[in-house]
């Protein structure tokens, strides 16, 4: 899996495991930074994800994107904290990826740790047909 087949998730539905905290507002697409982090605009992603943190604290998939603008900017460390949230978070959502297969958010978080340690969210074009989609 490429970084950018990891890189962005888009828009709504989940399944929580463990409603501890049921999410009623999803975040939208532009909450879930997917341009900036397409386009390799790590600092403003990370400004957008931070925000949208603050209404949805501890959500997968707004950590997931934040780790990797984060590791996509060059912060390692900021990077692996984020991804490690998601996989600490009680909320666990049930991803769609492009390629048609689902993955939950702790699997999803695993999987960036393992690129993150192997240096493959170096910055390098992102071709926005492989991102993945969150239904």
């Amino acid at each position: 899996m490429t970084p950018a087949a990891i890189a962005v998730l888009f828009a709504a539905s989940m399944s929580a495991a463990t409603p501890v905290q049921a999410q009623t507002n999803p975040p939208a697409e532009r909450e879930l930074a997917a341009q900036p982090l397409a386009q390799g605009e790590s600092v403003r992603a990370i400004a957008m994800l931070k925000t949208a943190l603050e209404e949805a604290p501890g959500d997968p998939a707004l950590l997931i994107n934040l780790g990797i603008a984060y590791a996509q900017g060059g912060n390692d460390a900021e990077a692996r904290a984020s991804f490690e949230a998601a996989m600490a978070s009680r909320e666990v959502i049930e991803l769609d990826m492009a390629n048609g297969s689902t993955m939950d958010s702790r699997r999803l978080a695993r999987r960036a740790l393992g690129m993150l340690d192997r240096g493959e969210f170096q910055r390098r074009a992102v071709d926005s047909s492989r991102l993945t989609l969150r239904q």
